[in-house]
């Protein structure tokens, strides 16, 4: 005799691991990424560092003669335990945003933390040039691993593959806002199939089609494949029926993603706590005082020194080609504001004519761009030869590390405005100057001269309400990118 819900579990079971293939092949190659680096790093560093094969280890009440291939296979073991027990590979986290890069990082400290603990309490010498060396290459190379992997999946997903096929469900506004925010951001990894409204329309939004009404969202998604569900909420939708859709997503095994109201709201803000069954998310206000400042100037200060012996060869050679190209001064200094609205001289290469600032008036006014800040001016006559290649590879830019060095800037941060761009700020623009303006920024890595207005206010905003120092290294490793190949973008 057949059990009644026999059928029913049966097609359940057939919807069951909807999850895409490529998700669990893409977290397979970040393990097998993760165990060459460290099996180079250990094997390779090590027997460099440490003498050879020959060396050996010892401790009181232990054997004599440990070869130190022993340590470094139970340190490889640990380090790859830790990426896992980290969720450093989580599919929710992997392929974007800088909360992957922390977890690699944290996981790396908490197992080199492991064992200093082990080797002070059983008195084991080990080589101090083994952490020395091997911590920030092992975790330089792990986070260019997972930087690469990135890339390549970025590549995969220009292409239409690695994707999660969504259906968004809610009201008609704000599906229209979670197909905009996903659709202007590159490498968000989900693709809009479809929608589900309230009263299931059949008018498209925003080009994506409504599949359906509420009570046929399940059908929906089974017709269309979709292995992501995101919930932007709507007011027919009671607790009830949310649990009972979420129950039919389990059985599905289809990604159940619950978008806020919130906005621009990064991750590390971000904190759920259950309370009486109700999943209550808290939001910290930004913050940059204290240690955070403490951290941030310190920063600045060394690399800004070091980037300044580097690229001295570099600066020395544009100096020589602006004096070469004609008369007038190698560097052009600029009134600038602030943080908090305090004005100072932001220095640069010159790359364009003596008396290029009298004429800013009349392009601007020829553009009709007078009352637009963060204009730039199109295909710019004042502009020389030389400037043209400074200005791509943002060479001119160099001069700045005075700035940071004297605290006016910092490395990473908005840029700063003129004074006259500064008095046509709003309420809600004039909290760009609650840090301070940055040589790169967040809009300078996500587009440069091609955003809107809009995106860059966006950005900027952005990286205020949510800086973070994780945030700031990965945005000097994306403007590296951005010099070395400044592509269509930049001018």
């Amino acid at each position: 005799m057949t059990h009644p819900h026999a059928g029913s579990a049966q097609s359940a079971a057939a919807r069951r691991r909807r999850l895409p293939r490529w998700a669990r092949r893409y977290a397979l190659r970040l393990v097998y990424a993760d165990m060459i680096v460290l099996l180079v790093t250990l094997v390779g560093l090590g027997s460099l560092l440490l003498g050879g094969s020959d060396t050996r280890l010892s401790w009181p009440g232990g054997p004599d003669d440990v070869p130190y291939a022993v340590p470094l296979v139970v340190i490889g073991a640990l380090w790859m335990l830790a990426l896992a027990a980290f969720d450093s590979r989580d599919r929710h986290i992997v392929g974007h945003g800088v909360l992957e890069y922390r977890r690699v990082i944290d996981a790396t400290f908490f197992a080199f933390a492991v064992i200093v603990i082990v080797a002070f309490f059983l008195r084991i010498e080990v080589a101090r040039t083994l952490f020395l060396w091997v911590i920030p290459v092992g975790l330089g190379g792990l986070l260019f691993g997972r930087w690469w992997s990135r890339q390549w999946l970025r590549g995969r997903q220009q292409a239409g593959d690695f994707v999660y096929r969504a259906v968004v469900l809610g009201d008609r506004a704000k599906i229209a806002h979670i197909i905009k925010q996903i659709r202007g951001t590159h490498g968000t990894g989900y693709l809009i199939v479809g929608a589900v409204t309230p009263g299931g329309a059949d008018t498209a939004i925003a080009d994506v089609p409504v599949l359906a009404p509420l009570h046929e969202a399940e059908k929906a998604i089974d017709e269309i494949g979709a292995d992501t569900l995101i919930l932007t909420g709507a007011d027919e939708i009671g607790p009830t029926a949310m649990r009972r859709l979420g129950w039919a997503m389990a059985e599905r095994d289809v990604n159940w993603v619950v978008a806020p109201a919130l906005t621009d709201v990064a991750g590390p803000r971000i904190h759920a706590k259950p309370v009486a069954g109700l999943p209550l998310v808290h939001v910290d206000f930004p913050r940059l005082e204290g240690h955070r400042r403490f951290a941030k100037r310190s920063f600045d200060i060394v690399v800004s020194l070091l980037l300044l012996m580097v690229a001295s060869p570099i600066m020395l050679a544009t100096a020589i080609a602006i004096r070469l190209e004609g008369p007038g001064p190698v560097t052009y200094t600029q009134q600038r504001v602030g943080r908090r609205g305090v004005l100072f001289s932001m220095i640069k290469f010159r790359s364009m004519v003596q008396g290029a600032d009298d004429q800013l008036a009349s392009l601007l006014d020829l553009q009709e761009a007078t009352d637009r800040p963060f204009f730039k001016v199109n295909n710019d006559p004042r502009i020389t030869r030389v400037g043209r290649f400074i200005r791509r590879h943002s060479i001119d830019e160099l001069p700045q590390l005075l700035n940071v060095l004297s605290g006016r800037m910092s490395l990473v941060g908005p840029r700063p405005q003129r004074p006259a761009e500064v008095e046509l700020y709003d309420d809600v623009v004039g909290r760009r100057l609650m840090v301070k303006p940055g040589m790169s920024g967040l809009w300078q890595v996500s587009g440069r001269s091609q955003l809107s207005l809009e995106d860059s206010i966006r950005l900027d905003l952005y990286y205020v309400e949510n800086w973070s120092f994780t945030q700031d290294i990965h945005i000097l490793f994306r403007t590296i990118k951005a010099v070395l190949a400044p592509g269509r973008t930049a001018h």
